[in-house]
């Protein structure tokens, strides 16, 4: 009942922002439409901003479903523009209303997740310290969510596809190489020493 709770109070944002801007809309605004009490959203949701990152979460964790591997984070990041354009509305009225540090917040653990995903994937047979996987995979998540921002502050004119392709030629076998490059395992020294 729960997710179905917060399902509904998220297609009620998205319904309201359809008609006005993030920062008319109130609590009030989503409680009614949603259909349930005021003490009902905050059982769920601190305020709004905490709505509008769970809904983007969600929506990317439906996009990235099985699309973690080293073989597949292209159609993962390809699905995650797909979801952003399906919710177009929703995604540039929140764009407009809060900080670029706040979009950010919401994209940043979903990207993480896709790539760390492969990190994971192309290390298991090397010796790379849990910090480092981390490290690399935050190198290519805020290059991969600098590349979201740009697109969608361009009113997402750009083919996703064509960014994706773009991306991949500049990724591929780039992990590996830096997977290989903290592999201590393998008697290589870390970079810069």
């Amino acid at each position: 009942m729960s997710q179905a709770t917060k399902r509904a109070l998220a297609a009620s944002l998205k319904n309201l922002l359809l008609q006005k801007p993030l920062t008319k809309i109130t609590i009030n605004d989503i409680a009614e439409d949603c259909g349930i009490s005021r003490m009902t959203f905050y059982y769920h949701f601190k305020d709004i901003y905490d709505l509008v990152e769970w809904a983007c979460v969600e929506d990317a964790a439906r996009a990235l479903k099985g699309k973690k591997t080293y073989d597949t984070w292209q159609e993962g990041f390809l699905n995650i523009f797909h979801a952003v354009q399906e919710n177009k509305p929703f995604i540039m009225n929140v764009y407009r209303c809060v900080s670029r540090e706040r979009i950010e917040q919401y994209l940043n653990p979903l990207i993480h997740s896709l790539i760390l995903g492969v990190v994971e994937e192309k290390s298991k047979e090397m010796a790379v310290s849990e910090p480092d996987k981390r490290f690399i995979a935050s190198f290519y998540e805020y290059a991969f969510v600098g590349v979201v921002l740009e697109w969608i502050g361009g009113s997402m004119k750009e083919d996703p596809a064509d960014i994706v392709e773009r991306t991949s030629a500049v990724v591929h076998g780039n992990i590996p190489r830096a997977l290989e490059a903290f592999d201590s395992g393998a008697g290589a020294s870390r970079p810069g020493s």
